[in-house]
């Protein structure tokens, strides 16, 4: 479920043995499966455990996680990288904000866990996101861009481009195109 790098390990070992016998860590999703899903760790007593909560064993500690979190760690990842500006402790969750969907799940399902797990999170950047409104009987997915991708000037060149080339290529003779039906209105919104 969770992979644990030698180095966090390590580094956790560390800031554990500061704290209470039998202390763990808990990792978290906090709004699991939402665009505004958050991962994080945390110290986890004994006490603060839950009879429905999973263990997942590593080197001197157990990485304690929740049943609602449980689905969206799934190949989630946390590194501990030291060099010349520092350290840093890194959670990776590709599936923190949708769940993982299953290879049998329909093509409206995995294009939409590609969009929103893929996609989104670099449209982000500029403020913007995408959503898959429907696929016609054609094999053509129709999108709906909002946030800052609404009204830009380069949504044309990021649906041609970047999406539909991306999306033909992990679903090749499932999905023939990709369109935009936004109504692409100019704005303080839009990302220039």
């Amino acid at each position: 479920m969770i992979t644990i790098s030698e180095s966090a390990q390590a580094h956790f070992r560390k800031l554990l043995e500061k704290q209470a016998e039998n202390t763990n860590i808990r990792v978290f999703v906090m709004n699991p499966g939402t665009p505004n899903a958050e991962c994080g760790v945390s110290y986890c007593p004994p006490d603060a455990v839950e009879p429905e909560d999973s263990r997942q064993p590593f080197d001197g500690f157990d990485a304690i996680i929740d049943p609602n979190s449980a689905p969206f760690l799934e190949e989630a990842a946390i590194d501990f990288i030291s060099d010349q500006m520092g350290s840093q402790l890194t959670l990776k969750a590709p599936n923190a904000k949708m769940r993982k969907v299953d290879d049998n799940a329909s093509l409206a399902e995995r294009v939409e866990y590609v969009l929103q797990s893929q996609v989104n999170p670099s449209l982000a950047a500029h403020g913007g996101r995408v959503t898959l409104t429907e696929i016609t009987d054609d094999g053509v997915a129709i999108l709906q861009f909002g946030g800052g991708c609404n009204g830009c000037s380069m949504v044309d060149v990021t649906l041609k481009e970047g999406i539909e080339k991306q999306l033909l290529e992990l679903f090749p003779g499932e999905l023939t195109g990709a369109k935009d039906a936004t109504e692409h209105a100019r704005g303080e919104h839009s990302f220039y």
